[in-house]
Formats: C-alpha cells, structure tokens, sequence
C-alpha cells in the first residue's frame, strides 16, 4: 500500500456525474479518495452514508470525496439512488487504481481466500502527493475521522487585520473603532481651531492699547506746544 509522501499513480476513471475523472483534472486541488470493498453492502454502504451526512462540512473546506470500487457504474447509480449519495463514485471494474494503491489484497471469510479491496482511505494533496492515509478503515465515524483530520490543515478563514497588508487591515477596523477614532479627529480638531481664535482675539484686544497710547502722546504734544 502506498504511504504518506508517495505520489498518487495517475489515473483516469469513469464517474457516476458523467464525466471522467482523472489526476490530471484534480491536480492542484485537495482531495479523498476511499476505497470500498462492494456497493450496497453493510459495511460499505453505513461508510458511504456517512460520508454523504457530513459532505456539507467537506464543502466547507472546499476538498471534494471520490468513492472507488470494482463495481460498474450501473450499480454505482443504483447504490446512489438507494441511499441518496450526494458525492461521485468512481468505477474500476479493471482494478487499475486500486491495484497501483496498493488496496487489492488477499482477504479471507470462513477459511477461504480471496481478493477483494481493503477499505481504505487517501488524502492527496494539490502536489498530486499522498498526504494521510488510513489503512483498515472501520466504517462507522469514518468521515467524521477525515474531517477532522482536514480541518486540522486547513487554513484559518478569519485572519486577525494585524497580519494583513496595510490596505486589508484598514478594511478589517471595526465601526466602533471607526466612529472613535472620528470623533478624536473632530475633538483635535475643534481645539485647534479654539487655540487659532483665542490668538485672534488677543491680537484684536491688544489693538485698542496701542491705539490709546498713541492717543495720550499725542495730547501731551499738543499740551506741551511740540
């Protein structure tokens, strides 16, 4: 089986949306590839249903979930409609993909062998690289265990506004922050338009002084006969 740090082989399936799906198409993206044993079996279809419960969540951090069997994609589609999966499943009656993983194993039931897939689970990463990987996969909680693990790597949505550029940052100030900040500018600057009119006015209450005081001098000149 392939591990974490292994490049995913290159493949190129049938999908159940009518397309085909290949690494080529998803290269640049995070996704899960899980491998499943048989459609509408037990075990295979409470992992799908879990799967297909919390896809609104894989949604959220935008990494898309491919399920993959030997199956054909008639019984993909009846699988789908049975239980309303909301995700593509990937066929590969050939066992390609699943052979160059590494799932195509030798199983036993009641003293007998054969081959069959091992369930397992891959996250490859937007480098086309395996980057988690879950052996022997129990169905039950499954999805619940890779979302849990891709949201441990996802990016955080809400970055603080000091760790933006400055032209971010000024869009993150709050309008509390805002309207303060506005009215410390009006407070700064109505004192300074206060301190500008006190200086006019002493200037105008100074004129009236000096004019007096030419005024007195000028009597004395007169009273004096200069």
């Amino acid at each position: 089986m392939l591990q974490i740090g292994d490049p995913i082989p290159e493949f190129a399936l049938a999908s159940t949306e009518g397309d085909e799906v290949s690494s080529m198409s998803l290269r640049g993206k995070r996704y899960v590839l899980y491998f499943y044993p048989k459609d509408d079996t037990p075990g295979c279809t409470t992992e799908a249903c879990n799967f297909r419960d919390n896809l609104p969540h894989f949604n959220e951090i935008a990494t898309p979930v491919y399920g993959v069997s030997p199956d054909d994609l008639t019984a993909h589609q009846k699988f789908i409609a049975k239980h309303a999966l909301n995700f593509p499943l990937l066929a590969d009656p050939d066992h390609k993909l699943i052979e160059a993983v590494g799932v195509w194993v030798e199983k036993s039931m009641y003293g007998k062998k054969y081959m069959g897939v091992q369930r397992s689970t891959f996250v490859v990463g937007p480098d086309g690289r395996i980057e988690k990987v879950w052996p022997k996969v129990t169905p039950d909680g499954h999805a619940q265990e890779v979302l849990e693990y891709l949201k441990s790597i996802s990016p955080t949505r809400n970055t603080p506004a000091g760790n933006l550029p400055a032209s971010r940052a000024a869009s993150q100030i709050t309008p509390h922050k805002r309207s303060t900040a506005k009215a410390t500018d009006n407070k700064k600057a109505s004192a300074s338009t206060a301190k500008q009119s006190g200086r006019t006015s002493k200037a105008t209450r100074s004129k009236p002084g000096a004019k007096k005081a030419t005024s007195q001098k000028s009597t004395t000149r007169k009273a004096t006969g200069k």
